[in-house]
């Protein structure tokens, strides 16, 4: 399953952008705070003007094609900062060119092509990295700490919300925004972040039910959702989701209710640790206060830690935190809630393979 690939170690690695649109600046960020280690060769975007202004503030090559890029950039890593609907091609171009692939969410809008990109780039020997950067909020790191030290004993109840704000504008700004074969809706595109975190933290999902629906904006995919869940260890829970809050970003939020435990992380951005009590006490409780941070941007600050471990990993220092197989978690329950939503069906998982 594991290829020997082969560590950087001599020189700076070389990383590539495809698109240089509204996420695009979170990794041109990172790779300028990790200018020792990583350098940012080239990146590319059909549109000029996007394309100019990356090549103004990065001095990297300018392409205007994708291909071109992978051709000539001599990268070592391609970063898909591309609408989601085009990662799969990509990454299996990438792989074809023996080139290591970092996918920004979702990393496919269907379950056939999630698939197939890990299985391609299995095939190639090169690595695909799925960006989850906010895994690496000091938030849901202390929560993650206390779930794995069992504080919570018996989990009973998790509600996720992520109620913000998208107007109409958004989805206009763009023409794969708020369509099916692009993008996805208010699930798989503004809250898959927080999909991530229903097995990244509590565990495998059982089945899941889901309402979807778009109640205001021009759009294909849902704007606002529901959607109940139950866990293989016996938690239910339930995740609720709109992208039409009165009159901006209100609220991103996990709630973990268990036998010797109660916990919210809240804030815009799961940026806060609002309640944070247990049976027994513990060192880590001392960490609470400054685990929690003003949140500027819904992406967190966790883009430049996320780029540590990819880095390190081209580099043959430890393994990927997220890779595709760990990607391919969250698009399997996005894509279950999208099945159930259109079929009026609980879905059980694991989906077929």
């Amino acid at each position: 399953m594991h290829h020997a690939h082969t560590a950087i170690t001599d020189r700076r690695l070389r990383f590539a952008l495809a698109g240089c649109g509204r996420i695009a600046q979170n990794h041109i960020e990172a790779l300028a705070r990790h200018a020792d280690r990583a350098e940012l060769v080239a990146v590319c975007d059909p549109d000029p003007a996007a394309r100019e202004a990356a090549v103004a503030r990065t001095g990297a090559r300018g392409f205007a094609s994708y291909d071109a890029m992978l051709a000539e950039a001599a990268a070592d890593c391609v970063v898909l900062a591309t609408p989601s609907g085009l990662h799969p091609q990509q990454a299996m171009a990438a792989a074809r060119a023996g080139v290591h692939v970092m996918t920004e969410k979702p990393m496919a809008t269907r379950w056939a092509d999630g698939l197939a990109m890990v299985r391609a780039c299995d095939e190639a020997g090169v690595r695909l990295f799925v960006v989850k950067q906010n895994r690496r909020n000091r938030t849901l790191q202390l929560l993650r700490e206390a779930l794995k030290a069992g504080r919570f004993g018996r989990l009973y109840m998790v509600t996720v919300n992520v109620f913000w704000s998208r107007p109409q504008a958004y989805y206009d700004s763009a023409e794969w925004r708020g369509t099916w074969e692009f993008d996805g809706g208010a699930f798989m595109n503004q809250a898959s972040h927080y999909i991530d975190l229903l097995d990244w933290l509590i565990g495998p999902v059982e089945s899941v039910m889901a309402y979807t629906g778009t109640l205001a904006r021009h759009i294909e995919v849902e704007d606002t959702g529901v959607a109940a869940l139950k866990w293989r260890n016996g938690a239910m829970g339930s995740v609720n989701v709109t992208m039409l809050t009165h009159p901006k970003n209100y609220e991103g939020s996990i709630t973990i209710l268990g036998e010797h435990g109660t916990v919210r992380v809240g804030g815009v951005a799961v940026n806060e640790i609002q309640h944070w009590q247990f049976a027994q006490p513990h060192e880590m409780d001392a960490q609470i206060a400054s685990a929690s941070y003003e949140t500027t941007s819904v992406y967190g600050f966790g883009h430049p830690l996320y780029y540590d471990n990819v880095i390190r990993a081209l580099r043959g220092e430890c393994e990927p935190e997220t890779d595709g197989r760990e990607g391919l978690k969250s698009l399997e329950l996005l894509i279950a809630m999208y099945r159930s939503a259109r079929d009026g069906q609980r879905i059980n998982l694991p989906l077929e393979y």
